[in-house]
C-alpha cells in the first residue's frame, strides 16, 4: 500500500487496476512499448531523461445522481425529482530519480437541481484536492523511509475511521506531513496535520484550523494463523467545539486500535476493535467500538456468491461523568449504505446480505441494515459526525430498517457503472423523534470513467 513507484523498467507486468489512492499507482512497466496496449497508455508513462525522471497523468469524471423520495430528519425540502453530481479529478505524477517524487491533483465538483442548494459535501468549484512531496530513503532488502509533506489523501485499513471518502462528489484530503516505512512485509506510518476545508469557490480551500489530527498506523502478515493479516493504530484528535448530544465543548480524544483480516480458503474476516479516552472540555472520555464483516463463499456455484454478516456496535453516552459517544473521526461517507443517513455513532447494527457475480465484471449485493441505539441517553449521528436526532423525545432503542440492492458492472477498464437502491424504515425512537417523518427511498446511479 505504501511502496512508491520508481522509474524503472518493469517488463511482463500484468496491467494494473486503478486504484483508490491514485498516487499508488505504478505505471513503468509501459516502459516497454510492446505492452502499451490502451489508447490512453502514451500519457500514463511519460520518460524524460533515461531511466530517472519520468511523469504520469491520470483523471477521472464521474458523474451521479441521487434521489431522496422523502426528506430525512427535518432536512428540507425535498427533492420531487432528484439531483445531479459531477466530480472531475486530474492528476500529474513525477518521479524525479527513485529519491524524489511530486503529485499534484485538481478537483472539481459541481452540483445541479437539488432543491434549497449543494449540501457541504457536494461542491467545489476547483481547487488542488492534492499537492505533496516525496523524499525517500532506500535501504538494505528493500525496505524504504519516505517524507511525505504537503496536501494529500490518506485511507487506512477498512477506512472506518480514515478515509478519503469516495461516495460523496467531495474527497477528502488532509495537510499533512507523514512518514511512510517499509521494512519486509511491514508498513508503518506516523503523521501529523489538518483535514482540509471544502469551501465552493477557485483555489480557497484550506486546513480546518479548529481541528488537528496525528497519529501512527501498522500493517503486516501474521504468518503462524493462515491467510491472517493484522493492523496496529494510535490516533489523535483535538477539536474546538465539539457537539454532542449532551452539549458543545473541546475535545481531545485517543484511538487505540486493531484491525484482524484476511482469507482462507472459502472464508473471509475483518474484525476491527478501538478503546478511546481523553476530555471533552471538563469531563472525561470513554467510548469503544467493535466492527465485524464475516463471509464465505461458493466458489462452485454459478453466481459465486459470497453470504456476508456485517455487525457493528459503536458506544453512546449514557449520560455519566465521562462523555460515551463513539467518534469516529473520518470515517467513509456511506458507512452503511449509500443513502448514508446516519454514522457509526452510538448504533448496534446486523446487517446480512449477499454478493453474486451474475457475469464476469457485473456484481449483484443485497442487504438489509438492522440498527438501533446503544445507549438510550444519546441520540442518531450523521456520518459527518452531526447530531440527526437528540436523544430527549422518546425512549425506544430502534432507530430503523435499511434493505438495499446494489448492481456495478465494470464495463471495460475505464467505465463502470452503479445503481443503487435503498429504502428507509424508521423505528419507534424516530417516528416519535420527528412525528412527521415517513419512510422513503434513495436511488442513486453513478457513472465513472477513468484513466
Amino acid at each position: 500500500m505504501f511502496l512508491l513507484a520508481i522509474c524503472l523498467p518493469a517488463l511482463g507486468e500484468e496491467r494494473p487496476a486503478f486504484q483508490t489512492l491514485r498516487f499508488n499507482e505504478d505505471w513503468t512497466f509501459l516502459r516497454d512499448a510492446s505492452q502499451r496496449a490502451d489508447w490512453l497508455d502514451p500519457v500514463k508513462f511519460v520518460p524524460l531523461d533515461g531511466t530517472n525522471v519520468c511523469l504520469s497523468f491520470g483523471g477521472e469524471a464521474r458523474l451521479k445522481y441521487e434521489l431522496y423520495s422523502e426528506p430525512v430528519f427535518n432536512q428540507q425540502p425535498a427533492d420531487d425529482n432528484g439531483f445531479l453530481l459531477q466530480r472531475y479529478l486530474v492528476h500529474a505524477d513525477l518521479h524525479a530519480t527513485p529519491y524524489f517524487r511530486v503529485f499534484g491533483q485538481l478537483q472539481s465538483s459541481l452540483e445541479d437541481f437539488r432543491t434549497g442548494g449543494p449540501r457541504p459535501s457536494d461542491r467545489d468549484d476547483l481547487d488542488f484536492h492534492q499537492a505533496f512531496f516525496d523524499v525517500r530513503v532506500l535501504l538494505p532488502d528493500d525496505d524504504s523511509v519516505t517524507l511525505r509533506s504537503g496536501r494529500q489523501e490518506m485511507a487506512y485499513g477498512s477506512q472506518r475511521l480514515i478515509s478519503v471518502r469516495e461516495s460523496p462528489n467531495n474527497r477528502l484530503a488532509f495537510d499533512a506531513a507523514r512518514v511512510l516505512t517499509s521494512f519486509g512485509e511491514w508498513h508503518a506510518d506516523a503523521w501529523l496535520g489538518q483535514p482540509v476545508e471544502i469551501d465552493t469557490g477557485i483555489f480557497d480551500d484550506q486546513s480546518v484550523r479548529e481541528t488537528t489530527v496525528w497519529g501512527g498506523y501498522l500493517t503486516g502478515p501474521v504468518h503462524f494463523i493462515p491467510g491472517l493479516h493484522a493492523d496496529f493504530y494510535y490516533l489523535g484528535i483535538s477539536r474546538e467545539n465539539a457537539r454532542y448530544a449532551r452539549g458543545t465543548a473541546d475535545e481531545m480524544r485517543h484511538s487505540l486500535g486493531t484491525r484482524l483480516f484476511g482469507k482462507h480458503g472459502a472464508l473471509d474476516w475483518n474484525f476491527e476493535f478501538v478503546g478511546q479516552f481523553g476530555s471533552f472540555g471538563d469531563a472525561d472520555i470513554l467510548a469503544w467500538t467493535a466492527a465485524s464483516d464475516t463471509g464465505w463463499t461458493f466458489a462452485d456455484a454459478t453466481t459465486q456468491p459470497r453470504v456476508f454478516l456485517r455487525a457493528d456496535i459503536a458506544s453512546g453516552d449514557h449520560g455519566g461523568s465521562s462523555l460515551g459517544t463513539f467518534n469516529p473521526l473520518f470515517p467513509r461517507g456511506a458507512y452503511f449504505n449509500e443513502a448514508a443517513l446516519i454514522g457509526p455513532q452510538n448504533i448496534m447494527d446486523l446487517q446480512p446480505g449477499v454478493d453474486f457475480t451474475l457475469v464476469k465484471g457485473l456484481k449483484l449485493t443485497t442487504s438489509c441494515d438492522f440498527v438501533w441505539r446503544e445507549s438510550l441517553d444519546d441520540g442518531v449521528y450523521g456520518v459527518a459526525l452531526n447530531l440527526q436526532v437528540p436523544p430527549r423525545a422518546s425512549r425506544e432503542r430502534y432507530v430503523g430498517t435499511f434493505p438495499s440492492v446494489s448492481l456495478a458492472w465494470q464495463v471495460q477498464r475505464h467505465l463502470s457503472l452503479t445503481v443503487n437502491y435503498v429504502a428507509y424504515v424508521f423505528g419507534d425512537f424516530v417516528k416519535q423523534s420527528i412525528p412527521n417523518q415517513r419512510n422513503g427511498s434513495y436511488v442513486s446511479a453513478v457513472a465513472t470513467f477513468r484513466f
